[in-house]
């Protein structure tokens, strides 16, 4: 060892020599600004939270006209003449039949009756759907039966999106992107939640299309293996008030080049 050389024993001195506390300094001053340099890298890489909503800590009571196809709605008026239809889903990942099952045991025809509905919102680029978490939330109080819902035909259209899950992407999961909500999107949809179709236009845009089959039956489990890939779908587009339904022939869905801009 040199003469000048420091040499710290805490126990006999404890005091740090002249040089060692600068290179202490010196560490700590690099560190920090590597530390806050990166965090902010960190920080604007990441995506923005999305504006959706999901009422997880308080319920909701609504009431309206249920109807089942293609998938359980209840069309609930929000202004004069005006309505929205609200997708019903179950808790977790499960569709809402599972909680309509005691109610139809009373009443066997539920399409058309008024209902009582007590549960968790989610909303999202104007589309509302609510969690349903106990059957005993769900009532029947008017039951006689209004008039089937109408479906307005818009054309054949072929159009480019990824399928995806309503509830975790409308709002359950923020931001519900990414790859591993793919695989949470795949056990929700074969869990019974609808598929839906979000595509974008040139301005940016979303629209959403829930699908099924030819004859407008679900179609869960035929589009699994198509979740969160780019993708496009040919299908009879109808347009019912704030949905559109896409009726489509899962063997016909092409997957495209591109990477995934959700999952």
């Amino acid at each position: 060892m040199k003469k000048n050389d420091e040499f710290y024993v805490p126990y006999i001195d404890g005091s740090l020599g002249s040089k060692t506390k600068k290179t202490l300094k010196r560490f700590t001053f690099i560190a920090i600004v590597v530390i806050v340099i990166g965090a902010l890298i960190f920080s604007f890489a990441q995506k923005p939270f999305k504006n959706s909503t999901f009422e997880l800590t308080s319920a909701t009571k609504i009431t309206g006209t249920y109807h089942e196809n293609p998938y359980p709605m209840l069309r609930v008026e929000v202004a004069d003449n005006t309505f929205k239809n609200i997708l019903l889903l179950g808790f977790g990942k499960s569709s809402a039949n599972p909680f309509l099952e005691k109610l139809h045991s009373e009443v066997k025809n539920l399409n058309g009756k008024t209902l009582n509905i007590e549960g968790n919102l989610i909303y999202y680029n104007g589309k509302t759907l609510i969690q349903i978490t106990d059957d005993e939330k769900v009532t029947l109080k008017n039951k006689k039966t209004s008039l089937a819902l109408q479906k307005e035909l818009i054309s054949k259209m072929t159009l480019q999106g990824e399928i995806i899950d309503p509830k975790c992407y409308f709002g359950v999961m923020k931001p519900g992107k990414g790859k591993i909500h793919r695989s949470c999107a795949v056990r929700c949809i074969s869990g019974g939640i609808p598929p839906v179709l979000a595509t974008t236009d040139n301005n940016n845009i979303s629209q959403y299309y829930l699908l099924t089959d030819l004859k407008g039956n679900p179609i869960n489990k035929d589009v699994l293996s198509y979740i969160g890939k780019p993708s496009e779908i040919t299908g009879i587009v109808e347009k019912m008030e704030d949905w559109y339904i896409m009726k489509i022939d899962a063997d016909d869905i092409k997957i495209i080049s591109e990477n995934s801009s959700i999952y």
